[in-house]
């Protein structure tokens, strides 16, 4: 509380020494004529600082005037200082300044080409690359799209290739939501809103809005915190909401729920969860509306019902392979199945998560991601489930190695955060946040220009897709959909490297039904036990657990 009432004076505090300089010495001149040169010095840095807090593109610049050129000036001089002195620029903590800069170049619609080579060391191992082809082609349009629920919906979407992923209104502030919205509107894209349901920023740009739906069941939740069907009627209804996403597990903090403390819960985010203004909200770490793999396809039955037959799936991070392999198995048993997965990497991004969740629990995307999508070919499921991936995607090459291991589409959420004017000043949790998107403080988040940020998030949307099919085109291809793992290329010595297709183990489509040899550890292991009808460890693995305790 010290800190954000003194935030404000700190922050203008050269603002405001400079204004204040000025009208002492205004007076002092013409008594004393040899303050002039001071005099002057006074009114440059107010007129600097005027012009920062009227200006209307940098919100680091509308909430630290003046003080924000020592942070232009020591990023002018940054490369060679990281250069000879501290890192370089592809070092990624937890993205590099090539990947921000990438990102901030295309938003703004400037010149995002690179001089002298590559800054990457081409013979490293782990460096990768895409194959191009002798042949190449023109791509007119770079709006690739695909079609989710066709089968089984009486509404299905049109989804492009690149969204916005799931980051709730409470977590980012009102203008950075209205932003997001806005661009998504104007490129024809979605914007998950986050477990925070639909708030009014999400609906007054008219944006395509992907609902995602966690324990916490807010925005359909009855007062003791269970599923309410006549609130999810009411917000699935919204001709906005294209999709429903029901959240089981994020990739930056998986198997952990949460209390939004009282404090934070203002009228507005009281209003979109559906929850009392002013008290605690507990999420669960798990569903109250399902236990069991078969329990969790009805009740995905009963949203596609109840929204009328929009799309309805679930985000998951991979932990237990026998749980997903349950899931798989109740969609064999049952004929249910979900209209898309979207797949959450353990390198996802959060507000706030203990350490060793953001670095040590949950699968990496690549990994979670063949896993899912090799379960599906097995179980001759893959042509009937569309695949979303989320996980550190900020260019062009992240969406293609994706999309080489099985995802349709991708979703990123700090990448357009950058977008936005992020600058990764890692205050998320802290309300501090300098460039107001990751702040609910009014005087900070209010700085942010909505009609600017909503273009910068339209522009690196278009950029990006354009980049896409710019390395489609050069490998000869029309659309995403037909990158394979062939394509792509790892180096793994500096005399060795292979593609996807040698990297990995493929599943051949039904071959988890055909009873035949599976040659991967992961589906030899724990397939046959597990259970439709319980997320419970196999027996074997009990056993083993109960052996260690004896």
């Amino acid at each position: 509380m010290i800190i954000s009432r003194w935030s404000f004076p700190l922050r203008y505090s050269a603002y405001l020494l400079s204004l204040a300089g000025v009208m002492i010495l205004l007076p002092l001149v013409f008594l004393l004529p040899g303050l002039m040169p001071l005099l002057l010095v006074f009114l440059a840095l107010a007129g600097l600082g005027t012009w920062d807090v009227l200006q209307r593109r940098r919100t680091v610049s509308r909430n630290y005037p003046i003080l924000v050129h020592f942070r232009y000036f020591l990023e002018s001089i940054g490369p060679e200082i990281r250069q000879y002195f501290i890192q370089s620029d592809t070092e990624e903590r937890p993205f590099s300044r090539e990947q921000r800069a990438l990102v901030y170049q295309r938003a703004k619609g400037v010149l995002d080409k690179r001089p002298f080579g590559s800054q990457l060391d081409m013979n490293s191992e782990g460096y990768e690359w895409i194959d191009h082809s002798l042949q190449p082609v023109e791509i007119e349009n770079p709006d690739f799209r695909i079609t989710i629920g066709q089968e089984q919906c009486a509404k299905p979407y049109s989804c492009s290739v690149f969204n916005i992923s799931a980051m709730s209104f409470g977590a980012l502030s009102a203008n950075a939501i209205l932003a997001l919205n806005h661009g998504a509107r104007m490129g024809g894209f979605y914007h998950d809103t986050g477990e925070g349901s639909i708030s009014r920023h999400h609906r007054e740009p008219g944006g395509d809005l992907v609902w995602e739906i966690g324990s916490g069941y807010f925005g359909c939740r009855n007062p003791d915190g269970t599923f309410s069907e006549e609130r999810f009627i009411e917000n699935a209804a919204l001709d906005q909401v294209k999709m429903i996403e029901l959240k089981l597990s994020q990739g930056a903090k998986p198997g952990h729920g949460g209390i939004l403390p009282g404090a934070k819960v203002t009228p507005e985010i009281a209003e979109a969860r559906g929850v009392p203004v002013g008290r605690d909200v507990v999420s669960p770490a798990s569903h109250t509306a399902f236990s069991t793999p078969i329990e969790l396809l009805e009740f995905i039955d009963r949203l596609r019902e109840l929204s009328g037959g929009k799309p309805v799936g679930f985000k998951l991070a991979i932990g237990h392979p026998w749980e997903w392999f349950a899931i798989v198995k109740a969609m064999l048993q049952t004929g249910r199945r979900p209209d898309f997965i979207v797949v959450d990497g353990g390198e996802g991004g959060t507000g706030a998560a203990p350490l060793e969740f953001i670095n040590r629990l949950g699968m990496p995307l690549a990994e979670a991601l063949l896993l899912v999508h090799n379960a599906l070919v097995g179980a001759n499921l893959r042509q009937h489930i569309a695949i979303g991936a989320a996980g550190k995607v900020t260019s062009a090459f992240n969406m293609a190695r994706l999309m080489a291991l099985g995802a349709d589409w991708c979703n990123a959420g700090r990448g357009f955060m950058f977008s936005l004017g992020c600058i990764q000043a890692l205050n998320c949790h802290t309300g501090l946040c300098p460039s107001g998107v990751a702040t609910q403080d009014p005087r900070r988040s209010r700085n942010l220009d909505v009609n600017d940020k909503s273009l910068r998030v339209y522009n690196f949307h278009r950029s990006t897709l354009e980049a896409l099919a710019n390395l489609l085109a050069a490998a000869a291809l029309r659309h995403p959909s037909q990158l394979g793992p062939e394509h792509i290329i790892r180096r793994q010595s500096r005399t060795t490297a292979y593609s996807y297709m040698d990297l990995y183990t493929f599943l051949e489509p039904g071959a988890l039904v055909s009873g035949g040899e599976l040659g991967h550890t992961v589906f030899e292991r724990f397939w046959a036990s597990a259970d439709p009808e319980s997320f419970r460890a196999p027996d074997y693995i009990m056993r083993l657990r109960q052996s260690k305790l004896r």
